[in-house]
């Protein structure tokens, strides 16, 4: 499956977790938001073959 970030596309094993997915990518959790189809979910969320996953960086402002 492919989770989509900053317009690159990751394969990643369908049937991890997210959180899982992230280190395997060397992404920081805490950096980004988790969107699977269309709704954001937790790290623990299951991913599956036919998810559409994007990552949305986290911007801080002051």
């Amino acid at each position: 499956m492919q989770i989509t970030y900053r317009d690159k596309k990751l394969e990643v094993k369908p049937g991890s977790t997210a959180r899982d997915a992230l280190k395997k990518l060397s992404i920081d959790p805490e950096s980004v938001l988790i969107v699977v189809n269309g709704k954001l979910v937790t790290d623990d969320a299951i991913l599956r073959e036919q998810d559409e996953v994007k990552l949305v960086a986290v911007v801080s402002g002051g």
